[in-house]
C-alpha cells in the first residue's frame, strides 16, 4: 500500500478535444499578443521585433507565436510586431505568402518581390524603429533562436544607420515566455491538478506491486498515461528510490520513500511538479513521523525561501 502526501479527486478534470485545445491555444495566443506583448515591448524599449525561424531548426520563441495547427516554421518564417507608439494599435507582420494565425497579416508578394529577405528589410526601413530586437541571447537559451546565418542575412539587408540599432532582445523574449495572462491563470490551475492526479495514480496500487514493479515500470506508465489522456511531456519523467541499507535495486518495496519529478504540456502550458511518496509496510497505517517531521521541515524551508523573494530580482549573479 502507497501513502501520498495529496489526495486523489473522486472525479478527474475535463481535458478538452484535440480541435477544442487548438481553439483555446489560439485564442489565448491572440490576448497574449494583442494585449501583453505590446506592454512589454515598451517597457524593455522595443519599438519593433523581429523574429526569423527556418522549418526544422525553430526558433523557441516562435513555436509560441505560431497558430495551432502549425507544427512548426514553414520554410523561413519572418514574424515582425511593430510599435508606432504610445494609443496606436501595434502591427504584426508576416514576411510571408500568407497570413500566421489572425494577428500576423501576410506582407509580402514573392510576384511583386522574389526576394523574400528584401521584403523583410524595406518593411524595417520603412518604420524606421529606433531599437530592433532579435532572438540574440548571451545566458537565456530559448532568447537565442536566431541562428548565425539569418542574422547576418538579417544586418545584410539593412541600411548602415540601421545595422547598429539591431540588438538582443534578450530581457523581452524571456518576460514574453516566463509572462501568464490573466486568461491562462484562470486555466493553469486545472492543468496543476491533472499533473497532480497522474502522479497520484501512478503512486498507487493501480499501478505500483511492492516487490514487483520498478522504477523504470512507473516512468513508463506516466508516459504512457500521458498520451492516453491526449497530452504532452516536455521532459521525462524520473522516478527515484530512497531507502536505507545498501540495496540499490530499483524494485520498490515497502519501507521505501519514491520521488517524482513529471511535467505535463497542455494548451501550451508546462507543468513542473515534484513530490514524494511512501510505500507502507505491513501493520503500517501511516506515514512514519520522521518522515512527516522531515517534509515539514522542507516546507519551513521551502517558506523561507520564498518569503525572500524580491520583484525584479534574479538567480543569476552580476
Amino acid at each position: 500500500m502507497l501513502f501520498f502526501f495529496t489526495n486523489l479527486h473522486a472525479q478527474s478534470p475535463l481535458i478538452l478535444s484535440q480541435r477544442d485545445q487548438a481553439k483555446v491555444m489560439d485564442d489565448l495566443l491572440d490576448d497574449r499578443l494583442k494585449n501583453l506583448l505590446p506592454g512589454l515591448m515598451r517597457r524593455e524599449g522595443f519599438d519593433m521585433w523581429v523574429i526569423i525561424s527556418r522549418e526544422y531548426n525553430e526558433d523557441p520563441v516562435i513555436k509560441t507565436m505560431l497558430p495551432a495547427t502549425w507544427m512548426a516554421s514553414r520554410r523561413t518564417t519572418m514574424l515582425v510586431v511593430f510599435d508606432k507608439g504610445a494609443d496606436k494599435d501595434v502591427e504584426y507582420l508576416a514576411v510571408a505568402r500568407y497570413d500566421v494565425g489572425k494577428v500576423f497579416k501576410r506582407s509580402w508578394n514573392p510576384e511583386q518581390q522574389p526576394d523574400q529577405w528584401k521584403q523583410l528589410a524595406k518593411i524595417v526601413e520603412e518604420r524606421n524603429p529606433k531599437k530592433i530586437g532579435v532572438n540574440k541571447a548571451p545566458s537565456y537559451g530559448h532568447a537565442d533562436g536566431v541562428s548565425s546565418n539569418d542574422f547576418d542575412e538579417l544586418l545584410k539587408g539593412l541600411s548602415r544607420p540601421l545595422q547598429p540599432r539591431v540588438i538582443s532582445a534578450e530581457k523581452l523574449a524571456v518576460s514574453w515566455l516566463e509572462t501568464r495572462t490573466e486568461k491562462e491563470m484562470i486555466i493553469y490551475p486545472q492543468i496543476c491538478r491533472i499533473a497532480h492526479e497522474i502522479i497520484a495514480e501512478g503512486f498507487s496500487d493501480r499501478v505500483v506491486q511492492p516487490g514487483v514493479t520498478t522504477t523504470e515500470d512507473v516512468v513508463w506508465w506516466y508516459r504512457e498515461r500521458i498520451k492516453q489522456l491526449k497530452l504532452d511531456t516536455w521532459f521525462h519523467p524520473s522516478v527515484e528510490i530512497q531507502r536505507n541499507g545498501s540495496d540499490d535495486s530499483n524494485v520498490i518495496i515497502p519501507g521505501d520513500l519514491l520521488h517524482v519529478d513529471f511535467g505535463i504540456t497542455y494548451l501550451r502550458l508546462n507543468t513542473d511538479t515534484q513530490q514524494h511518496a511512501y510505500v507502507l509496510k505491513a501493520g503500517e497505517k501511516d506515514t512514519p513521523d520522521f518522515l512527516k517531521n522531515a517534509f515539514a521541515k522542507g516546507n519551513k524551508l521551502q517558506d523561507i525561501l520564498t518569503s525572500n523573494f524580491k520583484e525584479g530580482k534574479t538567480g543569476i549573479k552580476s
